[in-house]
């Protein structure tokens, strides 16, 4: 299932629906006001909060953590022992690992465990502008945590970008 995502509306305090590939709400991102840290709900159109994106406060490397009823399910990071600039490391809660990895400015990038790809995010299938695709390949797949993942690397992508 392919969902549309539109670039640059993630501040805090803005709104925005991420359609399915059929033109149906599929999620509701809610950029929350007024708190220390950057945070995100991702909600189903029902308004019930399916995942919570944070900026971790005190991380040294830079960090965000996708949380589901108030428990983290998964921190994000940058690969440290890469060559690859644009190499991210999601831990999920019971320790299994994920690979991101590509060109992750330009939104062309993979989300893998073990060498299976669990998602591709891109912008060349789409004419929108500002607009990426994210393809959640496997069935099976949490679609919300994989949104909220391309999401995560993205914002870390950028602000190691400003912080350079």
């Amino acid at each position: 299932m392919k969902y549309l995502v539109r670039d640059k509306i993630f501040a805090i305090g803005d709104d925005y629906w991420i359609e399915d590939e059929h033109g149906r709400h599929a999620f509701l991102v809610d950029g929350k006001a007024l708190r220390l840290r950057d945070t995100l709900e991702i909600k189903d159109p029902d308004g019930r909060v399916l995942v919570t994106l944070r900026q971790k406060l005190l991380s040294l490397r830079g960090a965000m953590t996708v949380e589901r009823d108030g428990d983290v399910l998964a921190t994000i990071r940058r690969k440290r022992l890469s060559l690859l600039r644009n190499h991210y490391r999601v831990t999920l809660a019971e320790g299994t690992e994920l690979d991101v990895s590509g060109r992750i400015l330009d939104r062309e990038f993979a989300v893998e465990y073990e060498g299976e790809l669990l998602a591709h995010i891109s912008r060349r299938w789409l004419t929108l502008r500002e607009t990426y695709g994210v393809d959640v390949v496997r069935e099976d797949a949490d679609a919300a945590l994989l949104i909220a993942v391309a999401v995560c690397v993205i914002r870390m992508a950028e602000k190691e970008r400003e912080d350079d």
